[in-house]
């Protein structure tokens, strides 16, 4: 018998942000994963993109006309699962959108894309919510790569020399160090939301990023060239 470990998913996860990533990019982040989740207007991100949907989780509330009727089809042809959920709720789409895939691929490595424009209160939940998700999360838009980083986890960024950088501590007393940056820090106790850690730059081919204690969400705003980096324990 094999000792090696079976392959985690990947998952990637369309939200319903009014700012959606480009369709060009929402294609290729598709292409790269075995799972597709649509949350309720990110249907509508998915079908600009020529992609379709493995499961659909949202109430319809911002889903467009076209987009339901598209997604009626895929749920009748047996090709899309549907997760709808009454509007009156007492979570977001997001939240029960992380429940359902948790239920079907526990373990999975999850990109997000389409979940940082519009309102700051959604954004801020955003945040809040994929920080207490059981999976290893990465974020994807058009002008930067992102990730949420907790205690023992690290962000090992290739080939962005010149690219900027910042992370924002999301909990009390998180303990960071910064590798290959203008700015380095070696096991740095920091406030929950300082600004510590905004505006950085890449400096070396090879860069690092480490959450010992606590939680970081980090951003690499970066050119093309720095898409790829990996997400290691």
């Amino acid at each position: 018998m094999s000792s090696e470990a079976t392959p985690r998913p990947s998952v990637l996860m369309v939200g319903g942000s009014p700012e959606p990533s480009s369709p060009a990019l929402v294609s290729r982040l598709a292409a790269a994963s075995d799972v597709v989740v649509a949350v309720d207007r990110g249907l509508d991100t998915l079908i600009a993109a020529d992609v379709d949907p493995d499961l659909f989780c949202g109430d319809c509330d911002t889903a467009s006309r076209t987009a339901t009727l598209h997604l009626d089809c895929l749920v009748a042809a047996g090709t899309c699962e549907l997760e709808r959920y009454d509007p009156y709720k007492d979570f977001t789409d997001l939240a029960l959108a992380l429940r359902a895939t948790h239920e079907r691929w526990s373990g999975a490595r999850i990109t997000f894309t389409c979940f940082s424009g519009g309102r700051p209160d959604h954004f801020l939940a955003v945040v809040g919510t994929l920080a207490r998700a059981p999976f290893s999360v990465a974020l994807e838009e058009d002008g930067f790569s992102g990730r949420i980083l907790r205690a023992g986890e690290r962000w090992d960024i290739a080939d962005a020399s010149g690219d900027g950088f910042s992370f924002v501590p999301l909990l009390p007393d998180t303990v960071v160090s910064e590798r290959g940056m203008e700015w380095e820090l070696d096991h740095r106790r920091c406030d929950a939301l300082s600004d510590l850690g905004v505006s950085n730059i890449i400096r070396e081919s090879s860069a690092r990023v480490t959450c010992h204690e606590g939680c970081i969400v980090a951003y690499l705003f970066r050119n093309e060239r720095a898409l790829g980096t990996t997400l290691a324990n």
